[in-house]
C-alpha cells in the first residue's frame, strides 16, 4: 500500500499519542514499591550517618510498613509517605519538597503560629470574614490534634523549625486526608474559626501552589491577596523585604543602628561583603548607644559570607559591648543563619532576643538530590555536619536570653515587642545564663540566693523557652552522684517547690530521698504525688515504690 503523506502524519500522530500516554500512565504500587527500597538502600549506603537522631532500626521498621500499606493507598497517601520516610531523620535541609504534595492544589489561605495561636494571617480577596481568626479545628478535627497529625510529614529540627517552616503543611488537602485530619480528599476543607467573640465555619477551596503570594511566612498583599495586618506602616523588621536582603537604618532619637539580614546570599544590587563595609563605616563615623542585629527571618544561605560580619563586629568594641549589641533570632532563623548565630555566641557579646532557632546548634545540611527513579521524585538527603559549637552541645536550637514573641494583635497593629524588648533593656541584672549564674552562687555558699534567684527564674515568662526544672533538676542529680548529698538533695527539693504542679519535679525528689535513705521523706513524697497523680505512668511506679518501702 502506498503511504501518502496524510498516511504518515496520522501514523506520527498516532505513534506520539501512544507515547503520551505511555509517559502518562500512573505509577504503580510495585513501582512505588521499588522506588522505597531503592531510597532505604541508598540511605544505609551512602548516608548512613543520617542514625543521629534515630535508630537504624526504628526506620527501617517505618520503611516495612509503609513498604506493606503501599498497594492499599492512594498515589497522594503514597507521596505522604514517602515524605514521612525523608522528614524521619528530622533534619530540615533533609526533605522530600513541599511542593512535591501540592498537585492537587493548596488551600487559599495563609495560617501564622503566633504566640496566642494559629490565625488567619491572609487570605484572598472576599474572603474577608475569615482575616484575623483564630483557628479551632481544621474539618472536624482540632487544631493541636491536627499539628500532632501532621507533624511527621514535616522534617522539624525542633518546634521552631514546625511553626516556621511545617505549618503550610497544613493547607495540603493530600496531606490533610493522608494524615488523618480529613475523612476524605476533597478541594475544599472547612475551618472553624473564632473571631470577635463569634465561631463559625468558613471553607476555603484549594489553588495551585503557584498563585499564593507570601514570603517569609506572611501574606504578600496585591490585587489578589489581603494581609491581616495594618498596612498603614511597616515596622523595620518587614521594610524593604521584597526590595533588599538587608539594609540598616539610624534611630537617631535613640542612637540605635538597626540591621535586618533576611539571607546569607548576596543580593544582586550589593554584595554582601559591600554592605558590610558600608555598615562599619557608619559604625566607625557615628554615634551607636545601641547595635540591633536582625536575623529573625533568614533562612540561610552561604555561610562563608559570615565571616566578614564577625571579623567586623570583633574589631569594634564600642559596639560589641554586653547591654550595646542585641542580636534578634527566630523560628525563621535557619541554616547558614544558624552558623552565624553560633558564631555570633562564639565571638561577641552580643545578648539575644526573641524565639528560639529553627535548626540545630550542630547540624547535618547541604543536600544532595536522590532521584527515585519510578515516581520521579525528588529526595533531598543531607551530607555536610556543620559543627560551631563543642561536640558535646547537642542543643536542639539556640536560646534567646531574653525570650519575646508576637501575639496576632502585636502583629496586627505593627507592634514589634521583639525590636522592643531588645531597645527597652537596661543592664538592671538580668540574668542572662540562669544555670551558669546559680552554680556561682551556689559555690559561694548564698543559699539564700540561690533560692531566690531561682525561684525568680522559674516565674518569668522571659525564660519561658529555657528548660529551667531539667537543667536545675540535672543540676541536682550530677551533685548527688557526685557525693553531695546535702547539695544535691537542697537542689531538687528547690525544684520540686518551684514546680508544684510538676510530676516529674516531685518523682525525681522521691527517688532521690529513697536513694539516700530518707525513707520516711520518701514515702511521704510518693504519698503526695499519688493523691494527685493516681493514674499516669509516674503515678503509678510511685505505688511500686511505697508499696517496697512500706513492707
Amino acid at each position: 500500500m502506498k503511504i501518502t503523506t496524510q498516511h504518515f502524519l496520522l501514523l506520527l500522530f498516532f505513534l506520539g499519542s501512544l507515547i503520551s500516554t505511555y509517559g502518562q500512565q500512573e505509577t504503580t504500587a510495585k513501582q512505588y514499591q521499588d522506588d522505597l527500597r531503592f531510597l532505604q538502600e541508598t540511605v544505609h549506603k551512602t548516608y548512613p550517618f543520617l542514625f543521629k537522631k534515630v535508630k537504624k532500626e526504628a526506620w527501617d521498621a517505618e520503611v516495612e510498613k509503609l513498604y506493606a500499606q503501599i498497594p492499599n493507598l492512594e498515589p497522594h497517601e503514597i507521596k505522604v509517605g514517602l515524605t514521612r520516610m525523608v522528614s524521619f531523620f528530622e533534619y530540615g535541609h533533609t526533605q522530600i519538597p513541599f511542593y512535591t504534595l501540592t498537585d492537587g492544589g493548596v488551600l487559599a489561605v495563609n495560617l501564622y503560629h503566633f504566640e496566642d495561636g494559629i490565625y488567619v494571617e491572609g487570605v484572598q480577596k472576599g474572603q474577608e470574614r475569615a482575616l484575623g481568626a483564630k483557628v479551632l479545628k481544621i474539618g472536624a478535627t482540632p487544631i493541636a490534634d491536627a499539628l500532632k497529625a501532621i507533624r511527621p510529614v514535616v522534617p522539624a529540627e525542633n518546634d521552631q523549625y514546625f511553626k516556621g517552616y511545617g505549618l503550610r503543611f497544613l493547607t495540603v488537602p493530600a496531606v490533610l486526608h493522608a494524615q488523618g485530619v480529613i475523612p476524605e480528599l476533597t478541594t475544599a476543607v472547612s475551618l472553624t474559626l473564632e473571631k470577635d467573640g463569634e465561631v463559625f465555619v468558613h471553607q476555603f477551596n484549594t489553588i495551585p501552589v503557584d498563585q499564593l503570594s507570601r514570603d517569609y511566612g506572611f501574606t504578600r498583599p496585591n490585587e489578589n491577596w489581603v494581609s491581616a495586618r495594618d498596612q498603614s506602616t511597616t515596622p523595620l523588621y518587614l521594610r524593604h523585604l521584597h526590595e533588599k536582603l538587608y539594609f540598616f537604618e539610624y534611630l537617631s532619637d535613640t542612637k540605635t543602628l538597626y540591621v535586618r539580614q533576611s539571607s546569607v546570599f548576596n543580593d544582586e544590587k550589593e554584595p554582601l561583603a559591600d554592605f558590610f563595609t558600608r555598615l562599619f563605616k557608619f559604625i566607625d563615623s557615628n554615634e551607636v548607644e545601641k547595635f540591633i542585629y536582625d536575623v529573625r527571618l533568614n533562612g540561610g544561605g552561604n555561610n562563608y559570607n559570615n565571616k566578614a560580619l564577625i571579623k567586623g563586629i570583633m574589631a569594634r568594641p564600642k559596639v560589641n559591648q554586653r547591654g550595646k549589641f542585641f542580636f534578634i533570632i527566630g523560628r525563621n532563623t535557619f541554616s547558614a543563619a544558624q552558623n552565624l548565630t553560633n558564631e555570633i555566641e562564639n565571638y561577641t557579646e552580643a545578648i539575644l532576643v526573641g524565639e528560639p532557632t529553627s535548626e540545630n546548634v550542630n547540624f547535618y545540611g547541604d543536600a544532595r538530590k536522590v532521584h527515585l527513579p519510578n515516581s520521579g521524585i525528588n529526595a533531598y538527603l543531607s551530607f555536610a555536619w556543620w559543627q560551631d559549637r563543642s561536640p558535646w552541645e547537642d542543643r536542639e536550637w539556640t536560646l534567646p536570653h531574653i525570650a519575646q514573641a508576637m501575639t496576632f494583635d502585636d502583629y496586627a497593629s505593627n507592634s514589634d515587642v521583639v525590636l522592643a524588648a531588645a531597645q527597652e533593656y537596661t543592664e538592671t541584672g538580668f540574668i542572662l545564663n540562669p544555670m551558669e549564674h546559680l552554680t556561682q552562687l551556689f559555690l559561694e555558699g548564698d543559699m539564700a540566693a540561690v533560692k531566690s534567684d531561682g525561684f525568680k527564674i522559674a516565674q518569668d515568662p522571659a525564660y519561658r523557652y529555657y528548660n529551667f526544672e531539667e537543667e536545675f533538676a540535672g543540676a541536682g542529680r550530677r551533685l548527688l552522684q557526685g557525693g553531695n548529698v546535702e547539695g544535691g538533695m537542697y537542689i531538687l527539693a528547690l525544684v520540686a517547690e518551684f514546680y508544684p504542679e510538676s510530676i516529674g519535679a516531685q518523682f525525681d525528689l522521691a527517688t532521690a530521698q529513697e536513694q539516700v535513705k530518707q525513707f520516711d521523706k520518701a514515702k511521704e513524697t510518693y504519698r503526695k504525688l499519688i493523691a494527685k497523680w493516681p493514674n499516669g505512668p509516674l503515678g503509678k511506679s510511685a505505688k511500686k515504690k511505697l508499696e517496697n518501702l512500706e513492707k
